[in-house]
């Protein structure tokens, strides 16, 4: 089962676990833009069985666990994934994130108790960074921390959107502590790959790309200096199949996962690697919006050592890959902007 299935992440998870034989079954509620065109490019290739419930009504989910009594895994993937929208709205975010993920785990609690619990958390919970050593250098801002923050870091929910995701988060870890439940969050950084129809508020990299090539301008809101580890998204779902694998031996844990400091990059570095693709980019400076972090790289070493994952693709192949998928859509990418 894959909550927000249909969404970026979710179409190239479900296709991924698909090809490998798996019976897929999709809780999306398809309200956002680019999801139905995302299960409709998976019906064409696999059997998917789709469920358009909110997760956030209990009875809902619940009724869905009860069609599908033979759930062998979930990874949680719904979600309201944009800190603008959290601030202007900030219950409906804590319905869909903080709420809908209690739902899923109830449900998971009553009705597959032993299946594994993967749960999409994100890089969020660690706030600004207020007790980290920021240093600005000319095209990025750098940390202290070799290698990057890890699971240690204290936990610092910042914007609507930080609360809801961090509560999330914990009520994940202690599922397994209270309930002998199976789970596990992974706290991304930033996913990048194709299918993802970026917006200016989030889906940054897919975003630039998209705006680039269809001739928008592009708002840079801070100074272009912030810096995140990149990951391509087949990666992830790599490691989401190793987290499956481990099966009974989930209790709860958390992992810091993304590019790491060998996948990072700035806004202003990324433009010159759109540059350098023959790609004209047009934008300009805005305001810093509240939550958002001047630097954050993740330090993988605890997903490294324990499951032995790390990410593969370099983020000038990732980015190139991209721009080809960008190119090849853009009929169907101008219908979706101007929607």
């Amino acid at each position: 089962m894959i909550t927000g299935g249909a969404g970026f992440i979710g179409c190239h998870t479900a296709s991924y676990f698909a090809k490998k034989g798996h019976e897929i079954v999709i809780i999306d509620n398809l309200s956002r833009k680019g999801s139905l065109d995302n299960l409709n490019w998976l019906k064409k290739q696999h059997p998917i069985t789709h469920y358009k419930t909110n997760i956030q009504d209990e009875k809902a989910v619940e009724d869905v666990f009860r069609k599908e009594n033979t759930i062998g895994a979930v990874i949680h993937l719904a979600a309201q994934v944009a800190v603008t929208t959290s601030v202007s709205n900030p219950r409906d975010d804590f319905d869909i994130n903080a709420l809908g993920t209690l739902n899923m785990l109830q449900a998971v609690r009553h009705f597959c108790p032993q299946a594994p619990f993967i749960n999409a958390s994100t890089n969020k919970v660690y706030g600004l960074l207020h007790n980290v050593k920021i240093l600005e250098g000319l095209k990025r801002y750098e940390i202290e921390k070799k290698g990057g923050i890890n699971e240690s870091e204290p936990l610092d929910f910042h914007s609507p959107y930080g609360c809801s995701k961090g509560s999330a988060d914990q009520y994940v870890i202690d599922y397994a502590r209270i309930y002998d439940l199976k789970t596990v969050s992974v706290r991304q950084s930033c996913i990048y790959g194709e299918r993802q129809f970026g917006v200016e508020d989030q889906g940054w990299l897919a975003w630039f790309i998209i705006a680039t090539v269809l001739g928008r301008k592009i708002s840079i809101y801070g100074d272009g200096k912030q810096v995140r580890d990149v990951l391509y998204v087949q990666d992830l779902v790599e490691l989401y199949e190793k987290l499956i694998e481990q099966g009974s031996n989930l209790n709860g844990k958390a992992y810091n996962v993304g590019g790491g400091l060998k996948f990072s990059l700035s806004l202003l570095e990324f433009i010159d690697i759109l540059k350098d693709q023959g790609l004209e980019i047009s934008y300009t400076f805005g305001d810093w919006r509240p939550g958002d972090q001047k630097v954050f790289v993740s330090d993988n070493t605890k997903v490294i050592r324990e499951l032995g994952w790390e990410p593969k693709t370099a983020p000038v192949q990732g980015i190139q890959t991209i721009v080809s998928w960008v190119k090849q859509n853009k009929d169907l990418l101008k219908s979706f902007m101007a929607d």
